[in-house]
This record gives structure tokens, sequence and C-alpha cells, in this order.
């Protein structure tokens, strides 16, 4: 193998802690919130993930390239974080049905990655200091320029980030014979989501953020679907009447992650940005409706807040999350409507809570 040199790369935080490593592909740099996913597998879905869209990823997983990209296994067109951030970085797979390696497909989509960084230390210091802003740098710039623009990259807390990731246009989905017709308001939505609907004899159209009541309403459709996506659910000012008007109908409605956000604050409870979000395939989720636990798959750095969930008169909760009792799901008491902050889409992920696609359909039925 011929022996190559590799560009010195750093990873600035924006309080100003420095973690060094190499350069994966293109020089340059690339600015958004540090963040960690926990997650052994599934890197390329990790990648096209909406969700993820203005943040820089550090993968917890020692290994990151060993089994290439396949072109069924994205999420969305695109990448769409803002950089990697890996330990080790393959440049060498070894699955007989990749279609190529993934520092190409970094290099095709100018992707930003450092490798060889210390993200034991790394993940440690994020989890006792909270998420920040960072900037990876390629290309040698000074440590005072790049602290300069950090400077002026906005904070994560009311960032409104949908429209950067939904569609522009509306766009159908599946057997236009099916059962079922199902309006999705796309707020950085998951194919995965399109395809578990699909797969329950769901023909869907999907609109973009900031369509109105009357655009979904004008599909007629059995049921209605808020999708997961990144930043702030605050100022979704149309996604949330969207929201409302919904319920107020009382028509068939299912939120995913940053969907359930926003039925939250439909329903006039508050949400808060996390210390530090879940991200990963392993967090543990009790459903207290049953008394079962699932491993679920999250990505999420905003939550619904607890309290006022437990004193509101229509809502309950359905699922807590078991590492810090957060919210994990809701239900309206007196409307057709329920959500869940976790993704039982799970790709990549586990498949214990694929049963609620199965719930929104029996509740269509009802």
């Amino acid at each position: 193998m011929k022996y190559t040199t590799r560009q010195s790369a750093i990873l600035l935080l924006s309080d100003g802690t420095i973690f060094h490593g190499k350069s994966i592909g293109i020089s340059g740099t690339t600015f958004g919130e540090v963040c960690f996913n926990t997650g052994m597998t599934g890197y390329q879905e990790i990648f096209t993930d909406p969700s993820y869209f203005g943040q820089i990823m550090v993968a917890t997983n020692a290994h990151i390239g060993n089994y290439g990209v396949n072109e069924k296994e994205i999420e969305s067109s695109s990448i769409k974080i803002s950089g990697l951030v890996c330990k080790n970085f393959s440049y060498n797979y070894s699955r007989e049905d990749a279609s190529g390696s993934l520092e190409n497909y970094f290099i095709e989509q100018n992707l930003i990655c450092i490798s060889d960084v210390d993200t034991r230390a790394l993940v440690s210091y994020i989890r006792e200091n909270g998420a920040m802003n960072a900037v990876i740098c390629t290309d040698g710039s000074s440590v005072e320029e790049l602290k300069a623009s950090l400077a002026k990259v906005p904070d994560m807390n009311g960032l409104e980030l949908a429209s950067k990731v939904s569609t522009k246009e509306a766009y159908f989905y599946g057997d236009e014979q099916a059962t079922y017709k199902i309006s999705v308001l796309d707020l950085g939505i998951k194919t995965n989501i399109l395809r578990n609907l699909a797969k329950r004899d769901c023909y869907i159209k999907v609109f973009p953020f900031d369509a109105s009541y009357q655009d979904m309403q004008s599909f007629n459709p059995d049921g209605y679907f808020l999708s997961n996506g990144p930043g702030d659910p605050e100022p979704l000012s149309s996604a949330i009447q969207v929201a409302k008007a919904i319920i107020e109908n009382n028509n068939p409605l299912f939120g995913i992650c940053l969907g359930h956000q926003v039925i939250g604050l439909a329903n006039g409870v508050s949400t808060y940005k996390m210390f530090n979000g879940h991200r990963g395939i392993n967090h543990p989720v009790k459903n207290i409706v049953t008394g079962k636990g699932e491993i679920t798959s999250q990505n999420h750095g905003f939550a619904v807040n607890k309290e006022e969930l437990d004193n509101h008169p229509d809502l309950e909760i359905t699922h807590v999350h078991l590492n810090d009792g957060t919210v994990a799901g809701m239900r309206m008491k007196n409307k057709n409507c329920f959500s869940v902050q976790y993704h039982p889409e799970a790709s990549p992920g586990p498949h214990d809570s694929s049963y609620l696609f199965d719930q929104f359909i029996e509740n269509i039925k009802a």
C-alpha cells in the first residue's frame, strides 16, 4: 500500500477547547453544533438524516467507513450533517454490495471530516459541558481567525432549520391504489418513515414545512403525519397552527420527534433545549400503557416539558425515557392524536417500536 501523508486538522469548540486530528477528503472549514451518536452501525443513515442538519457529528464507534456506502441506505437526497469527527477512518471497505467508499462519498458531497481524534475524551467533555457550537478546520486557518468566525454562528436555541431541509414542492409516495391516504408535513422527514407507511397500505402526499391545513386537507386524507426534523420547534408557527387545526377537527394525527414537539406546542406545552440530546440506537424507553420496555433509535436535542404535560387536562404521557425520565411519548385523551419523541422507523436501529405505525392505522380505522 502506498504511503500518504495527511493534513493536520483541528476541532475548535466555542469555549476555546481544541482537539487535534487528521483531515479526511476535502480541505476547508465547517461550522455547526457538536453532538455525538452512540450507534455501532448505520453511519450512512445517520449522515443523511435531515434531523442532523446544522450539526457536527461525533461518532463514538471506533471505526467509520469499514463497510462503505450503499445507495439504498440513505434517508434523504444528500448528506445533512455539517461535518464528521471520528477516531479511526477506514479508506478500504469489505462489504460485497457496497457501491463505493465512504471517502469518495464525502468528497462527492463536499463534507469536511476529521479523524484520529480522541473521541472518548471529546464525548466526555461534551457530556460534562453540554452541546455547543464548533468548527472543523482542515486548511490551516489560524485559531484566532476561526474563533472570530465561530462567534458569529447562531445558537441552536431559537434556530428554525426545517425550511432548510423540507421539500420545496409537494410530492407523492407509495401506491396510488392503496387503502389509506396520508398527508405528511415534511419538517425534515426520513425516507424510512415513508417506507413504513407505504408498507401499511398507505398512499402518501408529502407537503412542504409551511403548507397550511387547507393544503393538506385538499388531498382528502384519512390521517395526518408530522415528521421529524432539525432545529428548535418554537419558531415553527405555521406547523403549530396546522397541528392545532388537525386536532380541532379530530383528524387522526401521528407525530415523530420534531412533530411530537410541535404537537406539544399546539397544546400549550412548552419545549426546551436539552443540556445534551439523545442520539443513538440503544436508548431504553418504557411504554407506560403496556408496561413493556423498548430499545429505541433517538435523535433530538429538544424535549417537551414533563411537568406541564403532567398538569395538562387533555394530555397524558405514554412513554418515558429510562435514562433521564424525559417524555418519550404522549397522547390526547379527548382527540385522535398521539406522538413519540423517538424514531419507530429505526433506520438504523431496533424494531421494538414499529408497532406505532400499526397503531396509527388502527386509529384511522376507528
